[in-house]
Parts: C-alpha cells; sequence; structure tokens
C-alpha cells in the first residue's frame, strides 16, 4: 500500500485543557497507483487526513504507513497540492516550477530545461516568462501541478485543489490531472467538498462522518477510463452512484 492509516485518532489540546479530537481511529488504504477522493461534511478532519499522511501531523494512536514503512517526520515520497497557490510571486511561472528541482541540488541549466517541459505539458509552455500576477487563477493552478510533479513523488496529496476556480475550469483542470495521472498512475488522495468531482476523477471515494471524523464507508467507482469529467457525469451510473454517496453524505451534514 501506498498509504495506510490504521485507527488514526488526531487530538489537539484547546483552551481550559479540554481536548479536541479531530478525527477518531480513521482507517485508510491508498494502492500504488490508485486515485482515491475524500469526502464529508465541514470539519470532519478531511485535511486532517491529509496533513496526516503528509507526515505534518502525528496521529495521537494508530499508525500510519508508507509503502509498507511507519512514516517518521514529512513524507520525503509525497507531493502536496495546497487550495491556496504556493508560488513565489517574485519569480516567473519557469522559476517557480524549477526551483524544487534547484533546492534538490540540480544544475539550474538543466532544472529550468525540465520545468519548460513540464510547464508545456500542461499547456502553458509561452507563459514561462510570466509573473503569478499575471496568470489567471487556472493558470497558477497548471503552474503548482507542474512544480509538485517534476520532482515525481510516488504519493499526490490533493487539499481542494481546484475549489478557488469557477465549475468550467474546476472541469478542465479535472481533465488535465486525469491525463497527467494516467501516464505513471501514482497514488492519488485527494480531498473536495464537491461530490461530483469525487466521483468524477477517482477510483474510490472515502466518506467520512461529521466530526470526529471517522471512516463511514467506501465506494468502489468502477466507471471506464479514460473519463472526460464534462461527460461522465451523464452517465447513468454516474447519477446513481451520487444518489447513494448523497445520502450518506447528508447525513453527516445535518449532524455538523
Amino acid at each position: 500500500m501506498a498509504v495506510a492509516l490504521d485507527d488514526a485518532t488526531v487530538a489537539f489540546g484547546v483552551a481550559d485543557n479540554r481536548i479536541y479530537t479531530a478525527v477518531e481511529k480513521a482507517t485508510l488504504r491508498v494502492a500504488d497507483g490508485e486515485f482515491v477522493a475524500i469526502v464529508g461534511p465541514t470539519g470532519c478532519g478531511k485535511s486532517t487526513l491529509l496533513n496526516v499522511a503528509a507526515g505534518l501531523l502525528a496521529p495521537a494512536s494508530g499508525s500510519v504507513r508508507i509503502f509498507g514503512q511507519p512514516l517518521g517526520g514529512l513524507n520525503a515520497q509525497a507531493g502536496y497540492l495546497f487550495q491556496a497557490d504556493a508560488l513565489f510571486p517574485w519569480k516567473t511561472a519557469l522559476d517557480n516550477v524549477a526551483i524544487g528541482l534547484e533546492i534538490a541540488g540540480i544544475a539550474r541549466d538543466a532544472a529550468l530545461a525540465r520545468a519548460q517541459d513540464w510547464l508545456t505539458s500542461v499547456g502553458l509552455g509561452a507563459f514561462a516568462g510570466r509573473y503569478p500576477h499575471m496568470l489567471s487563477g487556472g493558470q497558477r493552478k497548471r503552474v503548482g501541478l507542474a512544480q509538485v510533479l517534476i520532482r515525481n513523488p510516488k504519493i499526490l496529496l490533493m487539499d481542494e485543489p481546484f475549489g478557488p476556480l469557477d465549475a468550467q475550469t474546476r472541469q478542465v483542470m479535472g481533465n488535465l490531472l486525469l491525463d497527467l495521472w494516467s501516464r505513471d498512475r501514482k497514488a492519488v488522495l485527494f480531498v473536495t467538498h464537491d461530490l461530483e468531482e469525487a466521483i468524477a476523477l477517482a477510483d474510490r471515494v472515502f466518506v467520512l462522518s461529521a466530526r470526529p471524523g471517522t471512516l463511514k464507508r467506501v465506494y468502489d467507482i468502477d466507471l471506464p477510463r479514460p473519463r472526460i469529467t464534462s461527460q461522465v457525469r451523464y452517465e447513468p451510473q454516474f447519477i446513481e452512484l451520487s444518489k447513494h454517496i448523497w445520502d450518506d453524505l447528508r447525513q453527516e451534514v445535518v449532524l455538523a
């Protein structure tokens, strides 16, 4: 398994010496090459689970294994794409993509050449010299995706990466992500509030309960691939899955 969380509980100390439990005894598996989406009500611990898999948070109890090995510290095999842009405003798109390689000791000329290839892969080959403020929201997300993928992580952790985008741009970015993912099938753990986005992208959808979050149900998404997100939503099987998952999710949204 690329990611294996077993009975993971995450708790924080708050005011008055009380303990706030964000996630309780959550068990989750992501196989190598599998695309898993997590949905659940606001505040149920979706991002918390992602941070545990990234090594940014350590569970109070339970275990975290990455490719079979206990995770201690940051997950060096994962790339993390946040909801907010993580681009340096004073650097061009090309330099933003190349910086991860330069930090890793790759010569600047080689890093820039690879960065240009990745910008071309995400459809921004002609925008290499532009700064983040000169790019649209969707274009900045493309740069961010290239910035993560250029380091060739084995696992992609994605926290509402397309959340700030309009519906049309989200679909375009979803298709781009699926196209890039299909080339080498990295393990993906994708957090989203958008149930239809989860079904359109994933192999499996994990539904979390209301706070404290724990795994309520897992749905296999056996829609054929390759998928076009704007078209697969009209498939009868997609609509049926959406109804079933929403019925599960609606109970938790009311509780939240």
